[in-house]
């Protein structure tokens, strides 16, 4: 069913063993990478260190219910597609699941091959809402000219710049997603690879040092900006 040349990421919380293997064994068989949980703080650790393209979430879970679970990933700003799977299936439950964050809600006992679709299509629709515009290699705005193939930029004041590998990406990252806010997880999944993670310091000082090489004034930026909590932004 995918045919990508990155795996994507999945995360199943679910507490009853026998349906958590038998979900992990048939979705890593699609080709995806999955992780799992069985109660809702160990859901929270993870989203808090790792990029997910999708949770399978269980809605009866030890410790803290799966609404709580999508609700506090909601308040943290995380909009990865969540897919509430329940026992219960009146459809005020569906509702409340959907009205408290969830992308899709399927109840037990369910049609494997139809999880299977459910889970590739919010995947798919994911990525498509990510997809960034087109940026050429060289790219010139009012105060700056990045060169991503040489990986060098000229600065406000015109003197030319040597950029890593990670600062070209992240600056690539930020200009397809002009005006947008890009959240500190999907950075980290783009230019970092999924699950190896710096600390937001470190993005933190990129974002620094092109503010140094492009902003006239770098405690009021015009270009690179902080988004407490979220993320960071490029303006034009």
């Amino acid at each position: 069913m995918q045919q990508q040349s990155t795996k994507a990421s999945i995360l199943i919380v679910e507490d009853e063993e026998s349906l958590r293997s038998a979900l992990k064994l048939n979705l890593e068989m699609e080709g995806y990478e999955i992780s799992t949980a069985e109660d809702g703080p160990s859901v929270l650790r993870l989203v808090k260190n790792e990029y997910f393209d999708l949770i399978v979430l269980d809605i009866m879970l030890p410790e803290m219910d799966g609404i709580t679970v999508c609700e506090t990933i909601r308040m943290q700003h995380n909009d990865v597609p969540i897919l509430f799977l329940s026992a219960k299936n009146s459809s005020a439950d569906r509702v409340e699941g959907l009205k408290k964050g969830g992308d899709d809600y399927l109840t037990k006992p369910f049609n494997l091959e139809e999880l299977l679709l459910r889970v590739e299509k919010l995947i798919d629709k994911n990525k498509k809402i990510r997809s960034p515009r087109s940026v050429p290699d060289v790219y010139t705005f009012s105060d700056g000219k990045i060169d991503f193939a040489a990986h060098e930029c000229t600065d406000k004041d015109g003197a030319v710049q040597e950029l890593s590998k990670k600062e070209t990406a992240l600056l690539k990252l930020l200009i397809e997603n002009e005006g947008q806010v890009v959240s500190r997880e999907h950075i980290l999944q783009v230019v970092w690879g999924y699950n190896v993670y710096p600390t937001t310091r470190t993005i933190d000082n990129f974002i620094l040092n092109f503010r140094k090489y492009f902003e006239q004034d770098s405690r009021h930026p015009k270009h690179f900006h902080s988004v407490r909590g979220i993320g960071y932004k490029f303006t034009e």
